[in-house]
């Protein structure tokens, strides 16, 4: 693979992970309930990542890390998963993807609380700044315009809370990224996920009458369980091969840029001046938040390293295992 399949594949991943926004409300509840669609979603990745598993080589779990991937599972998908879609369904694809930006500033946050990161004035100041750019976003009353639920105020908040369980993933599976290969473990994630969404979805599961669903329909769904969920991660660890790390960070800021842009171009959503405003706000703070340490005088131009704690490979394969 060359350098440039690499970067095609990055640019395909951030192109799949800003239009699924848009996709899974077109389907949620129409033709799938959310927690229906996550059971299926998560039922889909779980054969493809056991199957993949067949064709890598792994290596064995210890016992005492089970208990890592187990609490993996349950911030990285059940529960990141449960309430995005939930949310998804009740407000907008732009106030979700820029609700979801915050993930930097949360994780920063859960370091400093859980593993004892230091807070520096600067990325201080970006805390409060990002956060303020959220709250305003969530909390304030829009109008939904038919774009968004009857309760856009709680489908942010549940966006909010998954952006929160995913910062804790990101805590939780750091270790496991240092000790073993991504696919030793995601393939048990996964099926210890599908255990843990099973009685929230599995009713509206049932209730989906497939043969009634449009072509359309079965497409997007499709596309979100085999391309969002399977395939994005097949190209993140087939790109690390090819590519800096640095390089593939890059693309984890484009995601609500598309997302936004995709919403737009086909009418699933609005712009106005709050949600420009709010997440243009969340923006600066994630800039502040995730802007290396000065080295010799000279700063950075771009927030390339996400953050101290982790390396930047360590955070493209934790992000792009969503």
């Amino acid at each position: 693979m060359t350098r440039n399949i690499a970067l095609t594949l990055l640019a395909i991943s951030a192109l799949i992970y800003g239009v699924t926004f848009t996709l899974a409300k077109d389907v949620m509840p129409a033709f799938i309930k959310p927690y229906g669609f996550i059971v299926l979603r998560v039922a889909g990745a779980t054969a493809l990542f056991w199957i993949t598993g067949l064709f890598v080589k792994t290596e064995k779990i210890a016992k005492e890390d089970y208990i890592r991937v187990f609490f993996a599972a349950l911030f990285g998908i059940a529960l990141n998963m449960l309430c995005f879609f939930k949310g998804l369904s009740l407000t907008t694809p732009i106030n979700a993807a820029s609700i979801m930006v915050t993930t930097p500033i949360l994780v920063f946050i859960l370091a400093i609380l859980i593993l004892k990161e230091k807070l520096s004035i600067k990325k201080g100041i970006g805390v409060t700044i990002g956060l303020i750019g959220a709250t305003v976003l969530i909390f304030y009353k829009q109008q939904s315009n038919g774009y968004g639920g009857e309760n856009i105020r709680f489908g942010n908040f549940l966006v909010l809370i998954n952006a929160v369980s995913y910062a804790l993933y990101f805590i939780v599976v750091k270790k496991l990224l240092e000790k073993y290969n991504p696919f030793t473990f995601v393939k048990w994630m996964y099926l210890i996920a599908l255990i843990m969404v099973l009685p929230f979805g599995f009713t509206e599961l049932m209730e989906v009458n497939f043969t009634a669903i449009p072509s359309t329909g079965l497409f997007k769904i499709g596309f979100i369980v085999v391309c969002t969920t399977y395939l994005t991660y097949m190209f993140n660890v087939l790109s690390l091969t090819k590519l800096k790390p640095t390089t593939v960070s890059v693309f984890i800021y484009f995601e609500p840029i598309i997302a936004s842009c995709y919403a737009l171009m086909v009418g699933s959503d609005t712009l106005d001046p709050l949600k420009i405003g709010a997440t243009a706000v969340i923006f600066l703070g994630v800039f502040l938040v995730t802007q290396p340490p000065l080295k010799g005088g000279i700063k950075s131009k771009f927030p390339i390293k996400v953050l101290s704690l982790f390396k930047i490979r360590k955070f493209a394969q934790i992000y792009f295992s969503r």
